[in-house]
């Protein structure tokens, strides 16, 4: 028997173990990537070998097994699988391969939560709930009736609906639901459930009504089976349907008209799953016109018009030994989970932001619980739930403090939102945050002013019996800094003064954009100061632009528009512009050029796309990728077919990048060589 006959019966095997826990025990044994890995270097195998690929493989399943003693019946249409991709690189890809299948038109794309649920069918005949039935092998699914009957976001009538209608969706239930049942069960002496979609999954195939109706599960739907004299044409218009009939559909849905757009989203909603009272784990992106569908077709096993972008999920439990409150520098009170330190995907995690008083309420998060964290695509981590039946003493709730915690002025909560801020302007905390984000490196890019010299500098300053005023009280204050200064601060050698000083002085130049952007103006962020500058070309002329002159440019909203305006118009606002003015930094664009001095690297890389995985020694990777963009080529956080070249740095050996690099024959080379090929990259700034 050969290796890969070998390792293809190993897989399957393997494979078959977890499935048969996963699906029909309802234990998960390894987390979803580690069997996707599986699943995925089975199927390359199979694809490298197709003399071996086995009829009994999983690769050649839709879905899972159909119960040994439940009622079986056939579905009208197939449920197919999704096709998953884990990479932005893969998801790129994948819009090139679809768009080649219908050239020329244009594609809207719909962008959904994958929630981690049961997948379940709706049959509806003459407006009324006939059937429910699981996905099963795709071809065949348990009845679960019974279960669906007492889901209460199924309806049982649909006034109005075609006369056969199946609505397809995921069966899920919430994590505070599963912290209500654990703590029956523990109040019982019973063992508790691990997670939402096993408990999910045994539920829906029990029989018993009361135990049916005690648990709450939760439906969202997400896609048409089959259906007859169906009025609408795309996914969108259906989705809406389905809401008039009292569905409720994925929140968060959004509709792309460009890919880049579903590339923005993905990345913009792993960030807020800490919102979510439930598991996703991915997001589905599908073609919105019927039309088009039908003509993109599929494989047996996978439509090709919608695709599953899966990220890592890794959890562990852990104690919160205390939550601390962060201020902002908009002046955001923020509390923070102090951890018992564990480990998650490779790094040690003792802190985890709880963003917000109505996450603390809504999770019930206290001093000594047990929690269940969560990093998703290997992010910032987020608490999902309290483990409660854990808590073995009464722990008092957290109170949220009324005053700021640094200054003592009475918090305040957002008139629209959850947010609570401490509103006053001279607050130090809020100033010391201002000021770090000031001197970072996409803001005005001063090396040498971290948090500890922002503490030194803002703080009252010790003379033997005495105390003076802080060195620095405002942005302006900086540039009045002296060597001196620096040399008088605890611990500050000739060296470090005189490079802080060079890098303050320096930073003179770095432009309008970055200077907007260091202003810490509420919502305005590197993209949107760039867009404004861009379009007024100087501070004087946005100062002098009406908050519906503002308004009007495409991705300002009525919100930024009315931050920026009111900035520009405050009193401290003007007072902040006309000191930096007169301390000499730049604030328009050139006339001939859209460059500063600074900026003007000459446009060899025009038409070039680099991508960079781990980690550089000639230079940060923020540094780089402004020189890249600055030398007229793409900076690219994935690869693609379109990417011109991989540099690896250290410690990129397993890297996704490195992997997608190799599978679409891009070249891959060394920091060495990349800096051989482009030198100018290397030049010294002007």
């Amino acid at each position: 028997m050969s290796d890969a006959s070998e390792r293809i019966s190993e897989l399957i095997e393997k494979i078959r173990f977890y499935n048969t826990k996963y699906f029909e025990e309802q234990t998960s044994l390894i987390p979803d990537h580690e069997y996707d890995q599986l699943m995925n270097e089975l199927k390359m195998l199979e694809a490298d070998h197709p003399d071996l690929v086995r009829m009994d493989s999983p690769t050649q399943r839709i879905g899972e097994s159909l119960s040994p003693n439940g009622k079986h019946i056939r579905h009208k249409e197939k449920m197919l699988s999704i096709e998953n991709v884990y990479s932005e690189g893969e998801l790129l890809n994948y819009a090139d391969r679809i768009q080649k299948k219908i050239p020329g038109e244009k594609i809207e794309w719909i962008c959904e939560l994958k929630i981690d649920g049961i997948a379940a069918s709706l049959i509806y005949e003459k407006g009324k709930l006939k059937l429910g039935l699981t996905r099963g092998d795709g071809v065949f699914g348990d009845d679960i009736t019974d279960a669906v009957r007492s889901v209460g976001d199924i309806p049982q009538e649909l006034p109005g609906a075609p006369d056969y209608l199946e609505v397809r969706g995921e069966i899920y239930m919430e994590n505070t639901e599963l912290v209500r049942i654990n703590l029956v069960r523990a109040a019982a002496g019973e063992p508790a459930y691990a997670n939402t979609r096993n408990l999910t999954a045994g539920t829906v195939k029990n029989t018993d009504p009361h135990l049916l109706a005690e648990r709450k599960l939760r439906f969202f739907a997400h896609s048409v089976g089959s259906a007859k004299n169906l009025a609408v044409k795309n996914h969108l218009d259906f989705m809406e349907q389905l809401q008039t009939f009292g569905f409720h559909t994925s929140p968060f849905m959004r509709k792309a008209d460009q890919f880049d757009d579903v590339i923005l989203y993905c990345r913009e909603i792993i960030p807020q799953l800490h919102e979510l009272d439930f598991e996703i784990d991915g997001i589905v992106i599908k073609v919105n016109d019927f039309q088009q569908r039908e003509k993109i077709g599929g494989t047996p096993k996978f439509p090709h018009w919608l695709i599953a972008y899966k990220f890592e999920k890794w959890e562990k439990q852990t104690m919160v030994n205390g939550i601390t409150i962060q201020v902002g520098k908009s002046g955001t009170i923020t509390p923070v989970a102090e951890l018992e330190p564990v480990e998650i995907a490779g790094t040690i995690v003792s802190r985890s932001s709880l963003h917000n008083s109505e996450e603390i309420a809504r999770k019930d998060v206290r001093v000594g619980d047990i929690v269940v964290v969560e990093k998703a695509g290997k992010i910032i981590p987020h608490i999902v739930r309290v483990e409660k039946h854990l808590r073995k003493t009464d722990l008092p709730p957290f109170e949220f403090p009324s005053v700021c915690p640094c200054c003592g002025t009475p918090v305040k909560k957002d008139e629209s939102g959850v947010f609570i801020r401490c509103p006053n302007p001279d607050c130090i905390a809020q100033f010391r945050e201002q000021l770090e984000y000031f001197a970072s490196r996409n803001a005005m890019d001063i090396e040498g002013l971290g948090p500890a010299m922002v503490e030194q500098l803002t703080s009252k300053q010790k003379n033997g019996l005495f105390e003076s005023e802080p060195l620095v009280n405002s942005f302006a204050d900086l540039y009045r800094l002296t060597e001196k200064d620096i040399l008088n601060l605890e611990r500050k050698k000739d060296k470090s003064a005189k490079k802080l000083i060079a890098a303050i002085q320096k930073s003179k130049t770095k432009g309008p954009a970055r200077l907007l952007n260091a202003l810490s103006i509420r919502g305005i962020g590197e993209e949107t100061s760039r867009l404004l500058i861009e379009k007024y070309r100087s501070f004087d002329a946005l100062g002098n632009a009406s908050s519906e002159e503002l308004t009007a440019i495409p991705s300002i909203g009525e919100k930024l528009a009315a931050s920026v305006y009111e900035y520009f118009h405050s009193e401290e606002g003007i007072k902040t512009i006309e000191d930096l003015k007169k301390k000499g930094l730049i604030m328009s664009l050139p006339e001939s050029a859209s460059e500063t001095a600074e900026e003007a690297l000459p446009k060899t890389m025009a038409g070039i796309s680099i991508c960079i995985t781990g980690k550089l020694k000639h230079f940060a990777r923020d540094v780089l990728k402004e020189r890249i963009i600055k030398s007229g080529g793409h900076f690219a956080s994935s690869v693609s077919s379109k990417t011109t070249c991989l540099l690896i740095g250290e410690g990129d050996e397993k890297s996704t990048k490195r992997t997608d690099a190799e599978k679409y024959k891009i070249p891959i080379l060394t920091e060495d060589a990349f800096f051989e090929k482009y030198p100018e990259l290397l030049q010294e700034e002007v």
